[in-house]
């Protein structure tokens, strides 16, 4: 009993920290006419992760020129007239817009390499004049907080995945921060499922009881729309089936 009181009180006090540290969405937002037409050219970051290898398949099959930012090349096993791949950390002025994916697996202790492997991103944008950034995050975060349900917000996030969400707050708060045209995704738990081409999308989604859940197909999909959407421009945006 003790220790379910714990993790109830530990959860609750990580949950309200979440919650407080995350940025706040944009009050208004102009919408942005950036007039970039239907080819762009994308830098996509974390193009070797299950989000990512379906950010560059989608992007190429729309006929956009990708750059897929990749540690080793030989993991994203892509091959397209229209993709060009580079290894090591890079960010050249032909690029229309960012999409990041970054992510890693170092759970049980502290570290900062999504927030800054976010912060080296924005920098780079701002010396080569990249306007948009459209970022990978995850519910469970600032007003999206409790909405993974009762097993994550009780047992997965504070015991598992405290360390990486607390990141996520960070990296969310640098991009709110940046000045650049940004939309933050924040998907519910992600599946390698077939993508459906239906799911919902915006504030107040997921549920404090239940685990909602989505394709990393649908999230690239929803992903790839905000590059010339201005509908989320400046905010932290649901997603999930």
């Amino acid at each position: 009993m003790k220790i379910i009181i714990f993790l109830i009180v530990y959860g609750l006090a990580l949950s309200i920290a979440l919650a407080r540290k995350a940025p706040k969405s944009r009050t208004a937002v102009k919408p942005v006419s950036r007039r970039w037409g239907n080819r762009l050219h994308i830098l996509i970051i974390g193009a070797t992760g299950g989000t990512g290898r379906q950010l560059v398949r989608q992007a190429l099959e729309l006929g956009h020129q990708v750059t897929a930012f990749v540690r080793t090349p030989a993991r994203l096993k892509i091959e397209h007239p229209n993709l060009r791949i580079v290894q090591g950390n890079v960010l050249d002025y032909e690029q229309n817009v960012v999409v990041c994916a970054l992510g890693h697996k170092r759970w049980f202790y502290p570290n900062k390499i999504l927030s800054e492997g976010t912060r080296n991103i924005l920098r780079a944008m701002k010396t080569c004049d990249v306007p948009r950034l459209v970022c990978e995050s995850s519910l469970g975060i600032g007003n999206s907080v409790g909405r993974l349900g009762l097993l994550y917000t009780f047992f997965v996030i504070p015991l598992i995945l405290p360390f990486i969400f607390w990141d996520k707050v960070r990296q969310e708060k640098l991009i709110a921060e940046s000045g650049v045209d940004w939309v933050i995704v924040r998907p519910a738990v992600l599946t390698n499922g077939a993508a459906r081409g239906s799911y919902r999308h915006g504030p107040n989604l997921g549920n404090f009881l239940r685990t909602n859940r989505i394709s990393r197909a649908d999230v690239a999909d929803f992903m790839l729309k905000q590059l010339t959407d201005d509908t989320y421009l400046g905010t932290a945006v649901a997603v999930c089936w």
